[in-house]
């Protein structure tokens, strides 16, 4: 263990030394970790609309009100004519129009509906849907409240709605935990595999030969910098989230931690699995890109794994992350303990068993 310690030390002090490594590890881990935290965001703020108003009455000028009093919504022009609305939406200048009926107080002082016509701009199909979405809830608001001033009946049944795990509904609760499975991942994983491509590109792979290493206690050396880097990225990550974006942390850290472990073993495999294959550091990287894309998108990170067909959803078993995303995410919002994690665990741990064999088996076979 003594050689192997030595080994790992060497390994530290190769990337932490080099200028190049600590910018991959220090600079794209945190630039993503602002981008995804702000940008990457399910939550529509300041939607620009515009409206046509045919009624002008104070019933509409209350409703009118209510959207641009919403955080959601931003008002940009207020039409004359209905011949502006095509080339607003054609111009991408704003995302919805609001139309008025002329007959719109006159049909609510009758008791009659009064129709309120919603212009979309479906070329962004979930956009459109999440803005049908938030109109529909201040026009609903806005017929409740009329009803109840203006003595009229009201509905046989209202719609309380509560969420549990996410309160505020903040899409940030669920993406930035999210972010501490895939930025570990993309870290790990380009660490991990330029190790041994690096001591081949260099001409050293041979001097590690010949010293009283044997081939494991070299994949050992190799393999455990990366799961050290990944253990220290995933924590200041987890702090980011807590700290900094305000993600509540329900659960114990004992069960996340154990799962950050095992995934982060199961990364480390698949790394010295590409490292093992790849001659050159540029294949090396070309190999840890090629899985790091479908891994992501095959995870759940942003869609649904059960929206997808179901051979896409058998492939999925065989990618860490996914298990992963549920532990993050059920310690974070729900307070899973180990039992609750338990599924989660062992295919993970599987994985780890299979890619940390084959790595072996691959790097045994290129030894000799």
């Amino acid at each position: 263990m003594r050689r192997v310690l030595a080994l790992v030390v060497k390994e530290l002090l190769a990337v932490l030394k080099d200028a190049k490594s600590r910018v991959v590890l220090i600079g794209p881990p945190l630039i993503q970790l602002i981008v995804f935290g702000y940008a990457a965001t399910f939550d529509l703020n300041h939607v620009p609309f515009a409206v046509y108003d045919e009624d002008r009455s104070a019933a509409s000028r209350d409703l009118l009100a209510r959207f641009a009093g919403s955080p959601a919504f931003s008002e940009r022009a207020r039409l004359q004519s209905a011949r502006r609305i095509a080339r607003l939406i054609d111009a991408r200048e704003v995302a919805l129009v609001l139309v008025i009926d002329p007959r719109f107080s006159r049909d609510l002082f009758s008791r009659r509906p009064a129709p309120v016509e919603l212009i979309l701009d479906g070329r962004q199909s979930n956009t459109a849907l999440l803005i049908l979405g938030y109109a529909n809830e201040i026009v609903t608001a806005f017929s409740e409240e009329w009803m109840r001033a203006h003595g009229g009946k009201e509905p046989a049944a209202l719609l309380d709605m509560r969420a549990r795990y996410n309160p505020p509904l903040d899409s940030r609760w669920f993406i930035v935990p999210g972010i501490v499975a895939l930025l570990t991942q993309v870290v790990t994983l380009l660490v991990v595999a330029l190790t041994v491509a690096r001591e081949r590109e260099m001409g050293t792979f041979d001097q590690l030969l010949v010293t009283p290493l044997s081939p494991f206690d070299i994949l050992l050396g190799k393999g455990l910098p990366g799961l050290l880097i990944g253990l220290v990225e995933a924590t200041l990550i987890i702090l980011a989230a807590v700290w900094w974006f305000g993600v509540p942390l329900r659960g114990g850290l004992m069960p996340l931690y154990f799962g950050l472990l095992v995934f982060v073993l199961a990364v480390v495999g698949i790394g010295l699995m590409l490292s093992s294959l790849a001659l050159t550091q540029q294949q090396a990287l070309l190999g840890a890109f090629l899985f790091m894309v479908p891994s992501i998108i095959l995870s759940g990170f942003a869609t649904p794994i059960a929206n997808m067909p179901q051979a896409v959803q058998d492939l999925t078993l065989i990618n860490p992350m996914r298990y992963f995303l549920v532990v993050v995410r059920g310690v974070f919002l729900e307070g899973a303990g180990f039992s609750a994690l338990l599924p989660q665990y062992w295919p993970m741990a599987a994985i780890a068993f299979f890619t940390l064999l084959a790595a072996a088996w691959l790097f045994r076979r290129r030894v000799y």
